[in-house]
């Protein structure tokens, strides 16, 4: 039986399976041996065109090393790779191939392989890859952290290039949204593949190109595919075209994220440098995973929308310091770089008589709408208890009747607190008497003189909330022309994992650098702030410094 019988017979033999047999010569030329299957559809070099050309752009790096690796080791290869579709340049599917060394007497290598149609295998892998990553994330501090986790997942596997516009409020199916869409992105809410210029910042009139409004109203992804020569001027805002030309855009595709019938975000998919467009199946993959946002974005709104409401509260009980003639006074609160981290956190300055104030700084156990309702009940409480008892009154003797009272209304858990009442002195001089309950000790800035804690680092009475009847205490010290006294919550001097005693010290340390600089008062407060991503807890200060009398 000669060679040609037995070819015969191997070829029928293999036209009955799904794998295409083939025989790639040491100088690059691909025969197909026998097999129908995917290897007749896929496109092969011809009039000397390397064979690499028919592997996608994204795939070529790596499956060009694997190659290498295997000719060099004598071992198979074994792999999936995405080839190039036989009459259509820009279409692409995912073949497992499978393929082993020959090598001849002169130790030219020659390869014999097989090719079988993956393209469902691996969208499938990667679809449960991809969802699974999202279902990870059961609520980003913000929409920008969900975002972000979102573009990541698919750059630069599906996209070369993600960025996700925020719509203000939402849109319902049908409503045309404003050409015009505030904070719609920044930069952690951009996935971007190596080697692509940055998208730029946004200008304030910038607006929505036509498509993208459409899929917005119409709750419906687009596919645009560009020309050879790039993307046209019209559809597209003149910011969109400007970057996909330089990154040499060959498609975008607009979906739109939907959530309880809302569309809050556009996703813009883009694909660049050569690389096709995605096609119906890269799309409804794509579909897949930005709508697998709308349950950690349903959350994360649910928490930022808890968090306005808490900060809103709050900010209502921060009333501005009252304007006393002697006194410079000045107050800051920030909250805490987090979604649902908005504490009980208050300060306050209620003018008791024409030359004596009543200040006070405070912090509620928890981080939420309820710890934030009980600050604004206990703030007032002590606002009315202090008025009521004059400037007469000893802080101590109130802060034991606002425990008695916040106690009895069955209030928080635990307040921290320090209430000081300040009388002016003849010569301008005021004096501070002052009690602390289980809160940070005042900082005390004597003018041209190193900073000090009033009681040291010793520790205070306890908190309010915590046992009935304790003995309290109160100090006193005498504030003069430039001397300055700041009161501050736990939030400006505890971080995890540190030591309470050395973040005082630093915070000394800090305040008097600020000290000699000359600053106001009220720079010299927020030079105090730590950097806004150290931020862990909500930060409230109240701070005073004596003037002369107009």
């Amino acid at each position: 039986m000669n060679e040609e019988h037995l070819l015969r017979r191997y070829q029928a033999l293999m036209s009955a399976v799904p794998q295409s047999v083939w025989v790639m010569s040491p100088d690059g030329v691909v025969t197909l041996l026998a097999g129908g299957g995917i290897a007749e559809k896929l496109w092969r070099p011809e009039n000397g065109s390397p064979w690499m050309d028919a592997v996608h752009p994204k795939d070529r790096g790596w499956f060009q090393r694997a190659w290498r690796g295997a000719t060099r080791r004598r071992t198979p290869l074994d792999t999936i790779v995405r080839v190039r579709l036989d009459g259509a340049p820009d279409r692409f599917r995912h073949v497992k191939i499978i393929a082993a060394p020959v090598v001849d007497q002169g130790g030219e290598v020659e390869w014999v392989g097989t090719a079988s149609d993956a393209e469902g295998h691996w969208r499938t892998r990667m679809r449960e890859k991809l969802l699974a990553r999202m279902a990870a994330v059961p609520a980003a501090h913000d929409l920008s952290e969900a975002f972000l986790t979102t573009a990541a997942a698919v750059v630069p596997e599906l996209a070369d290039a993600v960025a996700v516009f925020r719509v203000q409020n939402g849109v319902e199916f049908g409503v045309r949204p404003s050409d015009r869409v505030p904070d719609v992105t920044s930069p952690e809410r951009v996935g971007l593949a190596p080697g692509l210029p940055p998208l730029p910042p946004l200008e304030p009139d910038f607006l929505l190109g036509p498509i993208a409004r459409e899929a917005i109203e119409n709750q419906r992804a687009r596919l645009v595919v560009f020309p050879p020569d790039g993307p046209p001027e019209d559809g597209l805002s003149g910011a969109a075209v400007q970057w996909l030309r330089e990154a040499r855009a060959t498609g975008v595709a607009l979906l739109p994220v939907v959530v309880d019938g809302r569309t809050v975000a556009l996703a813009t998919i883009a694909t660049c440098r050569g690389n096709p467009p995605p096609d119906e199946a890269d799309l409804s993959l794509l579909q897949d995973v930005f709508q697998q946002m709308s349950g950690p974005l349903r959350r994360t709104m649910e928490l930022q929308s808890i968090r306005g409401k808490a900060l809103a509260l709050q900010q209502s009980f921060l009333a501005a310091p009252p304007s006393v003639d002697g006194l410079t006074i000045t107050a800051l609160y920030h909250p805490a770089d987090s979604a649902a981290e908005v504490g009980g956190d208050w300060y306050d300055a209620v003018r008791l008589s024409s030359d004596a104030l009543a200040l006070s700084i405070g912090d509620i156990a928890g981080h939420d709408l309820d710890a934030a309702t009980a600050m604004g009940r206990v703030n007032s409480i002590l606002r009315g208890l202090a008025y009521d008892s004059g400037p007469a009154a000893s802080p101590a003797g109130t802060l034991s009747r606002l425990d008695r009272v916040v106690q009895a209304l069955d209030s928080p858990s635990m307040v921290t607190a320090v209430h000081a009442v300040l009388r002016r002195q003849a010569g301008g001089d005021w004096r501070i008497a002052l009690s602390n309950a289980g809160h940070p000790p005042p900082l005390l800035l004597p003018a041209g003189e190193p900073s000090r804690y009033l009681h040291g680092l010793t520790a205070p009475d306890p908190p309010l909330c915590v046992a009935d009847a304790l003995d309290r205490t109160t100090l006193h010290a005498v504030l003069r022309e430039g001397d300055a006294l700041v009161l501050y919550t736990d939030g400006l001097v505890e971080t995890p994992d540190t030591d309470i005693g050395d973040n005082l010290r630093r915070l000394r340390t800090r305040t008097d650098a600020l000290a000699r600089r000359g600053l106001p008062l009220p720079d010299l407060i927020r030079g105090l702030l730590p950097p806004v991503q150290h931020r862990r807890d909500d930060i409230a200060v109240i701070a005073l410094q004596v003037r002369p009398d107009r």
